[in-house]
C-alpha cells in the first residue's frame, strides 16, 4: 500500500482501532480488573504503574485464591492480549494521519517506535503475570522483578507514546493553520 493511501486511511483506522480499544479498556476497568480487586482486596498487577515487589505480588496472588487466579487467566488475560495491539495501532494510525500535515515526519517515527515498544512491554508483563499465577505458591523472585520491570516500562513507554501523539497532533494543527493563512 502506498504511503499516500495509507495516510489517507489512517484517520479511519485510528477511529476504528480506538473505538475497539476503548471498549476493551472500559470492559477491563469496570468488569475484570474491578472483579480481581474485589476478590483479592489488592490492586491487580495491570494497574500498578510503579511496579511491585515479591511481597505485594504474593499478597495479590494469595488474595485471589485458586478461583481468582483462574479468573485472571480466563477473563482478564484474553482482553489484555487484544488491548496492547489495539492501543499501539490506534496511536500509530493517529500519528500517521497527523503526519500528512507536518513538514518533517521524524517525530512520527519516534512515536511509532514508542507505541510498538509499549505494546511489547505489555505483552512481556502479561507473560509474567500468567507465569506468576501459574507458579503460585512457589513464586520465583526473579520472575516478580522481571514482570514488575515490564510493568514500569510499559507505563513509561505508553505515557511517552500518548504524549508524542498529542504533540504531533498539536504540531499538525498549527502547521495546517499556518498553511491556510
Amino acid at each position: 500500500m502506498s504511503d499516500r493511501i495509507w495516510t489517507r486511511h489512517s484517520g479511519m483506522a485510528a477511529l476504528c482501532f480506538g473505538i475497539l480499544g476503548a471498549a476493551i479498556y472500559a470492559l477491563m476497568i469496570t468488569v475484570t480488573l474491578a472483579h480481581l480487586k474485589a476478590v483479592s482486596h489488592q490492586v491487580p498487577f495491570d494497574m500498578r504503574p510503579f511496579g511491585y515487589g515479591p511481597k505485594s505480588a504474593a499478597a495479590l496472588i494469595e488474595g485471589l485464591g485458586i478461583e481468582g487466579g483462574r479468573y485472571y487467566l480466563s477473563h482478564q488475560m484474553p482482553l489484555d492480549t487484544a488491548y496492547p495491539a489495539l492501543l499501539a495501532l490506534t496511536l500509530i494510525s493517529l500519528m500517521r494521519w497527523f503526519r500528512q500535515n507536518m513538514p518533517t515526519p521524524w517525530l512520527v517515527r519516534v512515536g511509532i517506535i514508542l507505541s510498538i515498544s509499549a505494546a511489547l512491554c505489555d505483552y512481556v508483563e502479561n507473560i509474567g503475570i500468567v507465569a506468576m499465577v501459574l507458579s503460585w505458591p512457589d513464586l520465583p523472585t526473579p520472575l516478580v522483578y522481571a514482570s514488575s520491570v515490564a510493568t514500569v516500562a510499559k507505563s513509561i513507554l505508553t505515557t511517552a507514546a500518548v504524549m508524542i501523539a498529542i504533540v504531533i497532533g498539536t504540531m499538525a494543527a498549527r502547521y495546517r493553520i499556518r498553511r491556510a493563512s
